[in-house]
């Protein structure tokens, strides 16, 4: 693709560089090349020339009429028109067809970005970030391109992938094309206020979301800042009261004259003969029991 389109490149420039020099029949039969030419899909440098400009005004308005047709227009509006333009090679039209192809999915993704249905804040956001596919219906593309069946149409759509004119995958089930990628085309000039003012409200709208996201931050760090001056509440606390339960059995141990640490041991283990003490007592009762268990037998 890359090689490719560096030839491409190329041979523009060449027929630029022809179409300096070249006047009426000769530029009108350059012009009819650079049409059927494959890999020039834009062409509006040609367009901007002084010379092919004096065209509009001559015998051969019908030709910078076509060449207008494929910098701005569609099939379409060739076929509108095709009583007064010059007859379209099999290259043409389906170089005329790629091309009406992108328009068509240039203004399904204008439609699916400016919907009402999806809200402006991060809907909005994920839904340009994401570049989902826009979905033709081969319905609207057969109508569009004048193609007789699915086939043709199939097939005109993998010679625009090849050609990189756009990327996308054929939906045979549902029966339409979704479009992931497609080239820029040529531009008019009195859209290019249209184009200005679209920018602007994508500025706006990025200022929107860009203040939406400073606000979430904003509010983690006040959240984070609360929660770090919580914790070493907390630590501060727990120190202190370490150092009350220190400072009182230190004060404990003082009044007994023992030491803070076995003052501690002392009162968290028994002492030692109280383990003894207590299983003697527990001792001397069963035999207890059984001796009045003896007697109670003898009255009987």
């Amino acid at each position: 693709m890359a090689a490719e389109g560096k030839v491409t490149g190329q041979s523009q420039e060449q027929f630029l560089l022809l179409a300096k020099a070249a006047r009426g029949a000769a530029l009108a039969s350059l012009i009819h090349q650079v049409l059927e030419a494959p890999g020039i899909y834009v062409f509006g440098e040609l367009l901007d020339m002084p010379a092919v400009r004096e065209l509009a005004d001559s015998e051969f308005s019908p030709v910078f009429r076509l060449l207008t047709i494929f910098a701005y227009g569609t099939y379409a509006d060739y076929l509108a028109e095709a009583a007064n333009l010059p007859p379209l090679t099999e290259a043409q039209k389906n170089k005329l067809r790629h091309l009406s192809v992108v328009t068509l999915a240039a203004k399904i993704k204008v439609v699916a970005l400016f919907s009402p249905r999806f809200s402006f804040h991060w809907d909005y956001l994920m839904l340009v970030t994401v570049m989902f596919p826009q979905c033709i219906p081969y319905s609207v593309l057969l109508e569009q391109l004048q193609l007789k069946n699915v086939r043709q149409l199939e097939d005109l759509v993998i010679e625009a992938v090849y050609a990189d004119v756009l990327r996308g995958s054929l939906d045979q089930r549902n029966q339409r094309l979704e479009v992931d990628y497609s080239i820029g085309r040529d531009i008019r000039r009195e859209e290019l206020s249209t184009i200005t003012r679209t920018l602007q409200e994508w500025c706006q709208g990025c200022e929107v979301v860009l203040s939406g996201i400073e606000e979430q931050v904003s509010r983690a760090n006040q959240h984070k800042e609360q929660q770090l001056a919580l914790k070493q509440q907390i630590e501060s606390e727990v120190a202190n009261l370490k150092k009350t339960i220190k400072v009182t059995t230190a004060a404990a141990a003082a009044a007994t004259s023992q030491d803070p640490e076995q003052h501690l041991t002392e009162l968290r283990e028994p002492a030692p003969g109280t383990n003894q003490r207590q299983a003697s007592k527990k001792t001397s009762k069963a035999k207890g029991l059984r001796g009045s268990a003896k007697i109670w037998s003898k009255s009987n």
